[in-house]
């Protein structure tokens, strides 16, 4: 009997799900039906293993095809028939995006082998057998013909998917679900095809009247991807019908202007005057940026009637800085509006293909998609594919065969669309957006298009592509064909598009004559309801005393609540014990720390109603052990947030470890602070020189965001910072950088040296009608030292304190006057009971900037007798604070008493590194030392 007889009465759909089964688990199918798989596996393995590779060369003519190795003896040749159109099917979902008609301007790479029927065991002989294989593809039983003809057309035309490495069986089936409508092909009505068109026909006329009107003027023109406009019309049209409320969009130059004006409705009168160059309407705070990194907050009424709010997020020219920082906006607001579905606000990131190709931070981004600190419920990325970087092919701009191929990581698919074809495009944007509202998940569209122009309208990209763009000259924009599409089916008549354009371009005429009326520039504040009620601030307002007081029976609330874990729970020793200290700090020693500060000052605000947020490397811990927002029950690691138990608790206490990223992380915690002001959001690093792993972020946004983009943003950076013989990567927070950054009012920097002043310098980053980054040099060995002491009165009834003068000293005796900052003051202190020294008094300056100039004239007066001012610090001459004192401090001469200067901030030998930190502050005490 023919051992394979008893496949003869089994459907080609059942061995399809079975074999879906088997793939997923081997292990879950019947052991008889493993076997068979696994020889059908082994019988088609060259071909199987799925390695199509590019061929220098088309494959001559003649040339036998690639066979796969089968053996199916035995097999009925009926079935064995219906496996080889498995498959190809299989082939096409995988490969097919291969063989695609998706790039306007240049011919595909060849890849080999194809998808020829050849290649998986058919022939043209079986073109008009009727297969049940077809089942596979949501078709009938049908003829071979009408089987490849559908997979063509579903993987083969002007759009592309890639999807078959998603190893959710659930997802891939709906993917193949969702393609199998309409053969993947566009099917929008005459009404919908007229409005694709007049969207179409804005873009193309915007850049043409702008390239009219300022001839030569840099404005990274979207021709060449000009359907990305319908397909955002599309996008916002059909979310908002989903339910999304809030649109966050982050973009590179190219086609912002266009974005602005035609899916934001940014009025182009402004627009116009950004291009006259005119003046802005505010210049106290605020110097502007170019044009085309502006953002804009609207909020809009679809056709339908929903009222959404828009926000494109400003950004710099590294380009894909912004991604993070969109996340970072989209998940506040998801946090503040709707905490119990994230899908209401809908992140949408616009690449350039050599950005989200080269670009190391869309990786860190991409990675933080699914971690519950940063998932914002799925991203639609876009890649706007002008197959041109700067000046750079494609070919020396990445290593992978598709810019998108980032998309991987997270088993997001990837639609690669022809964009020449503006149905393709509008129809691969809302299958985008099923998919994320389905799945939650990531997805991606490869729009593959041109640049019309070199890098920017002043560039000549026949230096470096002349064949390209030979061609690109002559190849008609995509409203153009489009249009002729249309006239030929009989949708619109040749008058049409004139008709559109004279329309749209009486517009434009009018705003440019308006916009020439305006001397001055009005930039529009981004997200301004969210900030509503807070004002831009200068130097003096930073000055100001603010009321950071706190009632001591609330405070001792608190203290009660974090100090005693839940009965019902086994915790670890240690953990226990650090608890048990903390109650006794507070009820019995009245000594509390600085992690007691820490969390008093996450209470206190809990309960006035603010949020907190916390985030980076160990934060639930602290790098050093000191923090334990989060303990894990000892069993179970059930996580315990006794923060989050606060009685009467109005805010929302978040606290995550990160990723290993910095880069990524403070961007993304950026855009938390700029769209959440009512929480206190703080980045922690693990060292405070890892943050120079940020240091985009921290030039381009933090440092200079009110100046270029009229925002405010009070996100608090952590940085441990101080010198115990721990090497060169892990002593110096890097302060002169931070410093070196600080101007007129952008920023706040501050070193505390008690519990109390960290206290009430977190309470006032809340406390104040506006808000300014706040850099904190945090301590490391100070966490446990036995002099880093504060009272629960200091906490409850004092304020911050921008300087501390010396507690013990008597003026009258003091003859070298010292000023410092940080752990160097307690190291200072030790050496001067050591020496049994009265005539030496420190200062410590506990906010660098705003420098408290004022109050350190104070000090200086009150110790008249002293002829010998020193400024004295742990940090080699040419980093710390020694730089920024000269400069900004001129009152009196000031003496150093540092190391020299050094290429890095600490010797590695702890020998070599405490002898030098003994050396610095000898000189504080002899006048004549000089290192």
């Amino acid at each position: 009997m023919d051992r394979f007889s008893f496949l003869n009465a089994a459907h080609t759909a059942f061995f399809a799900d079975l074999y879906d089964q088997y793939i997923e688990n081997p292990d879950s199918v019947e052991p008889s039906w493993r076997s068979f798989f696994q020889g059908f596996d082994f019988a088609n393995a060259s071909y199987g293993s799925g390695e199509y590779y590019e061929a220098e060369q088309p494959q001559q003519q003649g040339a036998a095809p690639t066979q796969p190795v089968s053996d199916y003896s035995g097999i009925p040749e009926k079935l064995q028939k219906e496996f080889k159109v498995l498959n190809l099917i299989e082939g096409y979902r995988t490969r097919g995006h291969l063989f695609t008609k998706t790039n306007p301007v240049r011919e595909r790479r060849i890849f080999k082998p194809n998808l020829s029927l050849e290649n998986f065991g058919l022939s043209d002989a079986d073109l008009d057998t009727v297969f049940d294989a077809a089942k596979e593809v949501g078709l009938q039983p049908t003829t071979l013909r009408e089987i490849v003809d559908h997979l063509r057309k579903v993987y083969c035309q002007h759009i592309g998917i890639e999807y078959m490495y998603i190893r959710d069986p659930e997802i891939r089936k709906w993917i193949q679900n969702r393609l199998s409508v309409n053969h993947n092909q566009p099917d929008f009505s005459a009404e919908q095809k007229k409005h694709i068109l007049s969207k179409l026909n804005e873009a193309v006329s915007f850049e043409n009247f702008l390239h009219t009107k300022y001839v030569g003027q840099k404005r990274f023109s979207l021709e060449g991807g000009e359907s990305l406009i319908p397909a955002l019309d599309a996008l916002v049209e059909a979310a908002a019908e989903k339910g999304v409320e809030h649109f966050v969009m982050g973009m590179a130059h190219r086609g912002r202007l266009n974005v602005l004006a035609n899916t934001f409705g940014k009025s182009t009168s402004d627009i116009f005057s950004e291009f006259d160059g005119k003046d802005y309407d505010d210049d106290a705070l605020f110097d502007g940026d170019v044009k085309y990194h502006l953002g804009l907050t609207a909020d809009k009424v679809t056709k339908s009637g929903k009222n959404i709010n828009m926000n494109l997020a400003p950004n710099p020219s590294h380009l894909e800085t912004v991604g993070a920082v969109i996340e970072g906006i989209a998940r506040a607001k998801q946090d503040r509006y709707f905490p119990d579905d994230f899908s209401k606000v809908l992140p949408i990131a616009l690449h350039g293909d050599a950005a989200v190709a080269g670009q190391g931070i869309v990786y860190e981004i991409v990675q933080m998609a699914k971690l519950d600190g940063y998932k914002t419920a799925g991203t639609i990325h876009v890649v706007i594919n002008n197959q041109v970087g700067f000046t750079t092919n494609y070919l020396d701009a990445r290593s992978s065969t598709y810019a998108t191929d980032i998309a991987k990581v997270t088993l997001s698919p990837v639609l690669h669309v022809n964009a020449d074809d503006a149905e393709a495009v509008v129809h691969a944007m809302l299958f985008a957006l099923d998919f994320r509202m389905q799945f939650g998940s990531d997805v991606f569209i490869d729009l593959l298009g041109y640049r019309k122009y070199g890098h920017n309208e002043g560039d000549e990209p026949r230096f470096t592509q002349p064949n390209l763009y030979k061609i690109i000259a002559k190849h008609k924009n995509p409203r153009d064909i489009y249009a002729e599409k249309l006239i030929a089916a009989g949708v619109i008549d040749t008058n049409y598009v004139a008709g559109l354009e004279k329309e749209y371009k009486a517009k434009l005429e009018e705003n440019l004559e308006a916009s020439r009326k305006k001397e001055l520039t009005v930039i529009t504040p981004f997200m301004q309801n969210e900030w509503e009620g807070f004002k831009q601030a200068g130097a003096e307002d930073m000055l100001k005393k603010y009321d950071t007081t706190f009632p001591k029976e609330k405070l001792t609330e608190i203290a009660s609540v974090i100090t005693e874990l839940p009965k019902d729970k086994k915790f670890i020793s240690k953990i226990q014990k650090l608890v048990n200290d903390r109650k006794a700090m507070y009820f019995e020693n009245d000594k509390l720390d600085w992690a007691m500060a820490e969390l008093l000052a996450y209470g206190s605000l809990l309960t006035e109603g603010y949020d907190v947020r916390i985030s980076g490397q160990d934060v639930e811990r602290g790098t050093f052990s000191h923090r334990h927002a989060v303990m894990k029950v000892e069993e179970s690691e059930e996580e315990v947030v006794l923060l989050n138990q606060l009685k009467d608790q109005k805010g929302r206490f978040y606290i995550y470890n990160s990723l290993l990223s910095e880069y990524a992380v403070v961007g993304f915690d950026y855009g938390y602070a700029l769209a959440s002001p009512k929480t206190l959001t703080i980045w922690e690093a693990q060292f405070g020189d890892f943050s120079n792993g940020a240091q985009i972020m921290i030039d381009q946004y933090i440092s200079a965001v009110e100046d270029k983009w009229n925002n405010q943003n009070g996100l608090v950076m952590l940085l441990p910072h101080g010198y115990e013989g721990q090497g060169a990567e892990h002593s110096s927070g890097r302060m002169e950088r931070y410093l070196q950054l600080c101007a007129n009012h952008n920023m706040y920097v501050a070193d505390c040296t008690t519990p109390a002043n960290f206290f009430h310098l977190l309470r006032r980053q809340m406390k104040t009608e506006f808000r300014k980054p706040l850099i904190v040099f945090t301590p490391k060995s100070l966490l446990r030292h036995p002099d880093v002491v504060s009272t629960a009165d200091e906490f409850a009834g004092g304020s911050f304190r921008e300087v501390l003068d010396d507690p013990v000293a008597d003026p009258k005796k003091v003859k070298s006057l010292v000023f410092c900052t940080g752990k160097f003051y307690y190291d200072l202190v030790a050496e001067r009971e050591n020496l049994k020294r009265d005539d030496v008094a420190f200062v410590r300056i506990e906010q660098l900037f705003p420098l408290p100039a004022e109050q350190l004239k104070e000090i200086i007066a009150k110790y008249k007798n002293a002829d010998d001012y020193v400024w004295a610090q742990e940090e080699p001459r040419n980093m710390g604070a020694y730089g920024y004192m000269l400069m900004n401090f001129t009152e009196v001469k000031l003496r150093v008493a540092s190391l020299k200067a050094y290429s890095a901030p600490a010797a590695g030998s702890y020998t070599r590194a405490k002898k030098r930190h003994a050396a610095a502050i000898a000189m504080v005490f002899d006048k004549n030392l000089f290192n």
